[in-house]
């Protein structure tokens, strides 16, 4: 199986290694510390072998040139990654990434930026989804439009509901807050929103999060909901999206 290796990056990124022990391939998901990627590999004896870039931003592709230097490890990722360094494999919506004889599907899931992509390992239930979707949030529109942020979300949202989300950033309590703003007699939000606070006390993880969870939860995933609908308005679920993530960028 698979092997997800996650660590605490930079301030609230988290980086992730994965790990094929059949092939002994390992991917560094994105790269907000190059050093730090480097050193959680050497302590788990894997050799990095490709990265993995959602989108191009540096907390996600900065320290691609460190890892290159350091392993020759093969950069795959969304065209414009090229911006801030260079890629010998570029891949867009559909296309099939193998680690051993793992495959991941590529998604389209821009909207944070216009070339922002996720990866599917299907086989596996698991998603690496970059600043695309948060638990409970979803990322800042830097680039893209609502409608087409809100169709990357209806990407996410039609994976298999068992699926693992594995977010980029420590942003649950934060989101939480807001979600309980925005959909107040969301009686499932509630309880999960506590269970956040209490492993936030804790100082545990709340990523990764399963899909079904966040389809009942996450507001800006239930952007088509006749209760965000009828409270933040909108003809369709774009334009609802859309007053969510204004209210969001503002809260």
């Amino acid at each position: 199986m698979l092997e997800v290796h996650q660590f605490p990056c930079l301030s609230d990124n988290y980086g992730y290694l994965l790990h094929d022990p059949e092939s002994g391939e390992t991917a560094a998901i994105d790269t907000p510390d190059g050093a730090e990627y480097l050193k959680q590999a050497r302590e788990k004896a894997w050799q990095i072998t490709q990265i993995w870039n959602t989108h191009w931003h540096p907390d996600h592709a900065g320290g691609n040139a460190t890892i290159v230097e350091a392993t020759g490890a093969k950069v795959i990722a969304p065209k414009e990654v090229e911006r801030i360094a260079p890629i010998d494999r570029v891949v867009s919506n559909g296309d099939a990434v193998m680690l051993g004889d793992w495959q991941a599907r590529v998604i389209d899931v821009s909207g944070h930026t216009n070339g922002h992509i996720a990866y599917h390992v299907s086989n596996a239930d698991l998603a690496f989804v970059g600043d695309s979707v948060f638990a409970l949030g979803c990322g800042r529109m830097f680039e893209g439009q609502p409608d087409q942020f809100w169709h990357s979300l209806e990407r996410i949202r039609q994976l298999p509901p068992n699926t693992l989300l594995y977010c980029a950033h420590e942003y649950t309590a934060s989101n939480a807050r807001f979600a309980l703003h925005a959909d107040p007699d969301n009686a499932e939000l509630r309880l999960y929103a506590a269970r956040v606070e209490e492993k936030r006390a804790k100082g545990e993880p709340t990523v990764p999060t399963v899909l079904s969870r966040e389809l009942l939860t996450n507001p800006f995933l239930r952007a088509d909901s006749a209760e965000l609908r009828d409270r933040w308005g909108g003809t369709n679920p774009a334009e609802t999206f859309a007053a969510l993530r204004h209210a969001k960028d503002n809260f």
